[in-house]
């Protein structure tokens, strides 16, 4: 059972119906995802990011852990380089 309907302009677009854009909590700007499943489209507001997340699809391999002694050890080393040239 459908909630609503809406028909595709010419140039593609499609009309959000109030009921819809009601329920789905969207205005303005608001950004829609569109996703297949078989025979059907599903059509939700899309989520925001967090860094976490934005973090995890940039860089898929977490950085391995690392000893204090590492740290400071990496950090003596670029003191040295940077101060290296004066």
């Amino acid at each position: 059972m459908a909630l609503a309907h809406s028909k595709v302009t010419a140039q593609g677009q499609v009309s959000v119906p109030a009921r819809v854009r009601q329920r789905l909590g969207v205005g303005p700007g608001s950004v829609l995802e569109w996703e297949e499943d078989g025979d059907r489209v599903i059509v939700r507001r899309a989520g925001r990011y967090s860094s976490e997340d934005i973090h995890r699809m940039l860089f898929s391999k977490p950085p391995r852990p690392r000893s204090l002694e590492d740290m400071k050890t990496g950090i003596r080393q670029d003191i040295k380089k940077r101060h290296a040239g004066r």
